[in-house]
Order: C-alpha cells, then sequence, then structure tokens
C-alpha cells in the first residue's frame, strides 16, 4: 500500500531536488478552514515570497556591510514585529503593516494618557484610515482585501486570511481631487494627484483642484513653511485651480469654494466613521480621537466636531506617526488553527493540546526576535451558535484548561453576543471553530502620569487669515510654533499650530494644552455646540 505523504513531506521533497525554490504550504499560512480565503492566501503568499526575499535578505546584507549588525524586524499587519526569517517565510503578513503602526502609535498614547476609549485617525496624502482602539488594544480581523478591483469597495477584491488591525480606509487624503458630479454637488476623491503633479500649489504642473490647495486657500496652511521650509506652496495657483473646477460653476469665490472642498471631505470622514462604529456597536460621543499623519493634524478638529467627539490628542511628531509606531510595536505572533467542536461536545484533552502546539509554535518564532525577552500569551476561540455564517472572539483561559471550562466559554460567548446584538439565544448550543494564541514580547511599561507642568498662556510666533468652517469667512488667528511651547501651554481656538510635519488646525469651539508627554490636547468647550 503506498505511503500517504503529508504536505510539510512533500515540501521536503520538492526542496531537496530543487534548493532554491521559495514553497508556499497553506497549511502553514493559514491552517483555517474556509477553502477559498486559503486557497488566496497560499496562493498571494507564493506570488509575492520570491521577491520579498530577495530584497529582504539583499536589505540585510548591505545593513550589515554598513556595520549594522542588529537583528532586522520587520512590522506585520497584526499590530506586532517579527524577524526577517519570518518576514521572508510568510510576507503575504506584512500587508497592511504601515497602516498598524499608527494604530499602534494611537493605542500606546492612549496607554499613557490613560484614554479607554479611542478613534484612531490617520489621514496622510492619498488616504484616511480610521480605526477602533478599546483598553490600549486596537480592534483586529482575520480577513483582509487586497487587489480590490474599485479600491475602497468591499467585495472587489481577494480577500486573505491573515491577522490585521481592522481599520477602514476611504480616499481621502491631501491630494484628493475636488470636482462637481453631474448634479453640480461637490465630490471629493478617490483619485488622488499623487506626489507628482501633486495638487496645483505645488506647481509641478499639476491643475486639478486637491484639498492641500483648499486648506492652503482657508489659511491652514503657511505658504513659505510648508515640509519645514523646504518647499513654497503657490497660493494663486490653489485659487484658480478651485475657482476652475468647483467655484466659478457654481458661483462662488475661490474661498468658498475651498470652504466646501474642506467641509465635503470632513463630512466623508466623519460619515465613514459614524458607520464603522455603529456596525460594530460603539458610541464615538464619549471617545478620545488620536489625529496623526501629513494632513490628519489639519482636518481633525472639524472631523471631532462632526461627531461630537469631545478630546482631540495630537501626538509628538504626529507626520511619521505609523514610523514612531513601528518603534513602539512589540515583538509578538500571532498563529491560529481550525479544531471544531461544540460546546456540548468538549474535548478538553484536544484542546489542550492544540494550545501547547500553537504555543510553541508561536515563542519559537517570537524568539527569532526577542531570544532574551519575558514572554506572554494571550489565548482566545472563536464560537458562533450552531449553523450560525459569522464567530465571535471570546477569552480563553490561561494554563491547562479544566473540567468546565466549556461552560464558562459558553457563559463568556452568550455576555458578548448580547452585549454587541442586545440578547443571547438561549437553548442554543455552540460552536467553535478556531484557536488563537499571540505570543509578545513583554515590552517596557509605560509612564501614565498625567500631571501638566508650568500652566502657562502660549505666546503665538504669528498671526494670519484663518477660516473658521464655523463663521465660514477670514479672520485673524493665532499661530504658534510647536516646538516652542513647553508642557502646560494654553490657547485657544480658532488657531493653528505648525511645525516641520504637519500644522494642527483648532476650530473655534475648542481650547487646547500642551501635556506633559508633549502631545497637543484639544478640549471642547461646554458651550460649543455638538
Amino acid at each position: 500500500m503506498p505511503t500517504r505523504r503529508t504536505s510539510s513531506a512533500w515540501r521536503d521533497l520538492l526542496r531537496a531536488e530543487l534548493p532554491d525554490l521559495q514553497i508556499t504550504l497553506s497549511s502553514e499560512v493559514c491552517p483555517e478552514m474556509r477553502e477559498y480565503e486559503r486557497l488566496t492566501t497560499a496562493s498571494c503568499n507564493a506570488y509575492v515570497q520570491p521577491l520579498m526575499a530577495r530584497y529582504l535578505t539583499a536589505l540585510d546584507g548591505e545593513l550589515k556591510a554598513f556595520g549594522i549588525t542588529s537583528p532586522m524586524l520587520m512590522m506585520t499587519s497584526g499590530g506586532g514585529v517579527c524577524a526577517l526569517e519570518t518576514a521572508i517565510r510568510y510576507p503575504i503578513r506584512l500587508v497592511e503593516s504601515g497602516p498598524s503602526g499608527g494604530a499602534i502609535l494611537a493605542a500606546t498614547v492612549a496607554a499613557e494618557r490613560g484614554e479607554a476609549e479611542v478613534l484612531s485617525y490617520d489621514m496622510g496624502g492619498t488616504t484616511a484610515k480610521i480605526c477602533l482602539i478599546d483598553d490600549a488594544t486596537p480592534q483586529t480581523a482575520r480577513t483582509f482585501e487586497i487587489a480590490r478591483a474599485a479600491r475602497f469597495m468591499k467585495g472587489s477584491g481577494l480577500p486573505v486570511r491573515i491577522p490585521v488591525i481592522e481599520m477602514i480606509e476611504i480616499g481621502a487624503g491631501g491630494g484628493s481631487i475636488a470636482r462637481l458630479d453631474t448634479l453640480n454637488r461637490i465630490t471629493v476623491g478617490p483619485d488622488s494627484t499623487g506626489s507628482e503633479p501633486g495638487p496645483a500649489c505645488y506647481g509641478h504642473g499639476g491643475t486639478d483642484a486637491a484639498v492641500t490647495d483648499a486648506d492652503l486657500a482657508l489659511g491652514r496652511l503657511d505658504p513659505d513653511g510648508f515640509a519645514d521650509g523646504r518647499m513654497t506652496l503657490n497660493v494663486q495657483a490653489s485659487h484658480n485651480a478651485i475657482g476652475e473646477h468647483v467655484a466659478t460653476p457654481l458661483g462662488l469665490e475661490p474661498l468658498d469654494g475651498a470652504l466646501g472642498i474642506s467641509e465635503v471631505v470632513d463630512e466623508n470622514m466623519a460619515n465613514a466613521a459614524r458607520v464603522h462604529a455603529v456596525e460594530r456597536g460603539k458610541d464615538l460621543r464619549h471617545r478620545t480621537m488620536i489625529a496623526f499623519g501629513g494632513a490628519g493634524p489639519l482636518h481633525a478638529c472639524r472631523m471631532a466636531e462632526k461627531l461630537a467627539i469631545p478630546r482631540v490628542v495630537i501626538p509628538h511628531d504626529p507626520g511619521v506617526g505609523s514610523a514612531v509606531g513601528f518603534l513602539r510595536a512589540p515583538i509578538a505572533y500571532e498563529v491560529i488553527r481550525s479544531r471544531y467542536m461544540t460546546v456540548s461536545d468538549f474535548d478538553l484533552d484536544a484542546v489542550n493540546d492544540v494550545f501547547a502546539g500553537l504555543g510553541r509554535e508561536a515563542r519559537d518564532i517570537v524568539r527569532q526576535g526577542a531570544p532574551d525577552a519575558e514572554l506572554t500569551e494571550k489565548r482566545t476561540c472563536f464560537m458562533r451558535y450552531l449553523g450560525q455564517g459569522h464567530e465571535i472572539e471570546v477569552a480563553v483561559g490561561d494554563g491547562d484548561l479544566q473540567a468546565g471550562e466549556n461552560e464558562r466559554l459558553a457563559a463568556s460567548y452568550n455576555a458578548e453576543y448580547a452585549r454587541l446584538f442586545r440578547r443571547a439565544v438561549p437553548g442554543m448550543d455552540i460552536e467553535i471553530l478556531g484557536w488563537k494564541v499571540i505570543v509578545s514580547a513583554q515590552s517596557p511599561a509605560l509612564a501614565t502620569d498625567q500631571s501638566d507642568e508650568d500652566p502657562h498662556e502660549a505666546e503665538p510666533a504669528s498671526r494670519r487669515l484663518l477660516v473658521d468652517p464655523a463663521a465660514g469667512k477670514s479672520a485673524e488667528a493665532a499661530a504658534y510654533d510647536r516646538k516652542s511651547l513647553r508642557p502646560g501651554a494654553t490657547f485657544a481656538g480658532p488657531c493653528v499650530l505648525f511645525e516641520g510635519q504637519t500644522t494642527t488646525v483648532v476650530t473655534g469651539g475648542y481650547d487646547g494644552r500642551i501635556d506633559r508627554f508633549g502631545h497637543i490636547v484639544l478640549e471642547r468647550r461646554q458651550e460649543a455646540n455638538p
């Protein structure tokens, strides 16, 4: 009788004959049920693996040639960093690693400030990304779409089943193009001018009116101080582009057209945040917004007004927020495996065996980047009522599970289901489809003292004409140089705080201060309309 070979055995045979061949096993990349997602995940990993292997190996070699001998770590979509060997083996896990760094930044800022409920808001040149964070932990998902035919349309791409920080992405950035639709309404995005030729104000040949052109026309940007003074913006080019594509066809002045562009893009982002929160049973009105990215601080305060968010935090170095998040991310790895059972037919020994194997696998990978660190392990499972199509993640206890664990899991699941959907389903058996382990190298504890130093009124560096959306017209406003403001400095909107990477716009309904960490904290005035 012929011997039945496992997938790993076939891989070993292939590797013996073709040692340079990159091989992907679906049983390693996506060891879960749902065949289509498993196929697409393995196929996408196999497609990019040779390219990523060559690139990362060459990069590591060049760094070592420069004398940089410390291990190279790579950010993953799930919010942790992994060793080079893991990134080469599973490059699909690096998808959306950039935005996940921003979410980690927001989570660490929330932790050090003691903010329990946060909305992370990252706006750059082409897109805006929004993430919900509770108790300093970003919400996560297991499915992500890539290669969408319609970039921002759900269901138009290939689903890959990988650990990913859950966020929504909309086509709203500094380069997003504004125009009139067939009903003469202002629309913004999702297409973008990009960096070349860029918005009209860049002076690189662009003629489309972009969000950055509107920000410049409204006085939010200093034409001589953009990019820390390395680039001069053309105000007249912005007015001309806004007039041609938006304002003149509507019988408006360019300034009114610019305000219309800004209000539309802010409402687009606010509406996306509302829908995202409602779908997850969250109320944004009690959350703190943490905003970053090159364009995020320009639009955060107005977006917060639209969402009735009482507090906005602009972290230190917001223009490179995702990169800062990389430095704060833990070395961690997540492993998921399918093993079907029901609560009524719970196999305790099988579950303990699954968790033991997952723990070993995850610890071995984390040890590649953190050989001596103390490790923590978090275990969960994915449960649903018998016959349902979607699961809910439920925490599982530490160590060897004991008798009665199935009853505890059922109680936890029913409680979580009732929280999400207002009621549980009594008497219904519960399925458990998969098990998950996250192993993390313990990070240094964050300072959490929120006391401010030396409360004092900030001194403006200059004054400029600024259009506050509530007033709808230009008025003189203070402009503060952020790098000169010490912790405890206070200021009142409308005003702007400029720095090399970006500008923070404070609307008339918010007051601000610099906290002890150097973050800008904007608080809505009690009398301000939500």
